[in-house]
């Protein structure tokens, strides 16, 4: 039987991981650089990253694909062209988010090591759904 352990170090043989220093830089770096933030609705509106285009964690499969009632089309167009760093509060949700991106042929995503949490205690900066710190 796997355990969530056993996926998670499954997805770090795969994906790669960003530290929230190494993001805030490539973001500053590559203002393309697609933010996707796999968290709850409640989680989402409390605090993320500005700019961040935030799809639950459950609708992700089918946000990724066309014809679904929850398609978005920049991620239903993006598997080849687009560089996709996935975010959750801790890192976990993120790190299987993206290996199921692998899965479905992106072909350039990453997941952020410390989620959100991390991000704030690296003392950058987040929005709530008003857009305020």
């Amino acid at each position: 039987m796997k355990r969530l352990a056993d996926w998670l170090a499954e997805a770090r043989l795969r994906v790669p991981e960003l530290m929230p220093w190494d993001l805030q830089a490539r973001l500053q770096a590559q203002p393309e650089l697609l933010l996707l933030d796999v968290r709850e609705p409640a989680e989402f509106g409390a605090a993320h990253i500005a700019g961040s285009l935030h799809v639950p964690r459950g609708v992700l499969e089918q946000a990724c694909e066309w014809e679904f009632d929850d398609t978005v089309p920049v991620l239903a167009g993006g598997r080849v062209a687009r560089e996709v760093v996935v975010v959750c509060r801790s890192g976990n949700r993120s790190l299987l988010a993206a290996q199921v991106m692998l899965d479905m042929g992106f072909e350039n995503v990453a997941s952020l090591r410390t989620g959100v949490r991390g991000w704030n205690d690296a003392d950058l900066p987040l929005v709530n759904d008003a857009g305020l710190p």
